[in-house]
């Protein structure tokens, strides 16, 4: 640790990656994110953003929530915990999943690895660490099976973008074009032990990186030294957000929360009822099977993309109107977008108004703006 990262610790109550020396060094713009100090943006972050659409782009993630389950139990306990069948997940594979309280309101959306046939890595957003953890170990009790905290096991790196096998290639002799989208192997990285993940939240091809603390910063100026000629740059947070918009991805506290089910979210698809272990009982199910049925027979609030021609922004929080000013939703996220060069929104709209093409408007301090519905993801890069 840098006497200035040192420095700053004593004056902050943010916890700080290990990587936090090399962010300030670089000139980044920080910020506090769910209680880390994290790197904002290092410059443009329009630049960034199209730096990771077109060539690469790396990211410190370290802010994330890695809890280890263990156990003979272990799928069974997860099985119990969670919405999805985590037990029927093969070894060295991904599942994205939910967990969600009683009532069926989602707590977090989660990704699970399987490490072996006993072990699981659970990785959950920053800001719902503690609470999965916490519903992760009184969720375990009667299971054999361990529930570990292991955030402060693991630096997260990911680099992401067309270019990122080839620069990932040059520090590691994985084998990468076998590693297929969510799935994960032991392996080395610029000669350091690491998780080494397919998967990311920019809908572009990528990897995220899982190493040691004290072998994070080798291994970020390892894939910064292969990134040259290929233009990989830094990014941050605002970025990935932007990425992710574009994608269609949620982001919990904006397109999830407690107050939604997975059903009310459009992600029905992660609850699996047909879950063999544990009779299919689950935390949450009873709930879950009534606002299944319920969005069957009448939708709620639908979630979708909005355009816009003009230029003011749709923001989270802002009403969406009918053509005849009636309200009828609100958006969740919205931004500039890049890649497409007009303003874009995520929104929960009323089902009678969520075909694609139909006609909207948003309320932006009291002007409706004109908006178009449109299906989601409003990007999906080229296979």
């Amino acid at each position: 640790m840098s006497a200035q990262t040192e420095e700053f610790q004593a004056m902050s109550s943010l916890r700080l990656t290990a990587l936090d020396a090399l962010h300030r060094a670089l000139g980044a713009t920080m910020t506090d994110f769910a209680g880390w100090d994290m790197p904002l943006r290092y410059g443009s972050e329009r630049e960034e953003h199209l730096a990771v659409r077109t060539r690469a782009g790396l990211f410190d993630l370290s802010h994330m929530g890695e809890i280890t389950v263990t156990g003979q139990q272990a799928g069974e306990m997860l099985d119990h915990a969670l919405v999805g069948f985590v037990s029927a997940l093969g070894v060295l594979r991904a599942r994205y999943t939910m967990i969600c309280a009683e009532d069926g309101g989602i707590l977090d959306d989660l990704i699970v690895y399987r490490l072996r046939e006993d072990a699981f890595l659970v990785v959950a957003n920053a800001s719902n660490a503690q609470l999965v953890l916490d519903e992760l170990i009184a969720r375990a009790k009667g299971f054999d099976a361990v529930v570990t905290d292991d955030r402060d096991t693991y630096a997260l790196i990911a680099v992401q973008g067309p270019e990122a096998t080839a620069i990932l290639a040059g520090t590691t002799d994985a084998d990468l074009p076998g590693l297929k989208y969510y799935a994960i192997l032991p392996a080395q990285v610029a000669g350091r032990d690491v998780l080494l993940a397919r998967t990311g939240y920019t809908g572009e091809d990528g990897f995220e990186i899982f190493c040691n603390p004290g072998d994070a910063e080798g291994v970020w100026q390892a894939l910064t030294a292969a990134g040259e000629g290929r233009g990989l740059v830094p990014c941050g947070l605002s970025c990935r957000d932007t990425l992710r918009l574009e994608a269609g991805m949620p982001l919990y506290g904006h397109e999830l929360s407690t107050d939604l089910t997975p059903f009310d979210a459009g992600l029905g698809r992660v609850v699996r009822f047909d879950k063999t272990t544990n009779e299919g009982t689950f935390v949450g199910r009873k709930a879950l099977e009534k606002a299944a049925a319920e969005a069957e027979a009448n939708p709620p609030r639908v979630l979708v993309g909005l355009v816009s021609e003009g230029k003011r922004v749709p923001r989270a929080e802002y009403t969406v109107v009918s053509a005849d000013g009636a309200p009828i939703g609100r958006i969740t996220s919205g931004a500039p977008s890049p890649t497409l060069g007009r303003p874009i929104a995520i929104a929960y709209v009323d089902a009678a108004h969520a075909a694609p093409g139909t006609a909207v408007a948003v309320d932006v301090r009291g002007k409706h703006e004109p908006v178009e519905v449109v299906a989601l993801p409003f990007y999906k890069r080229a296979r």
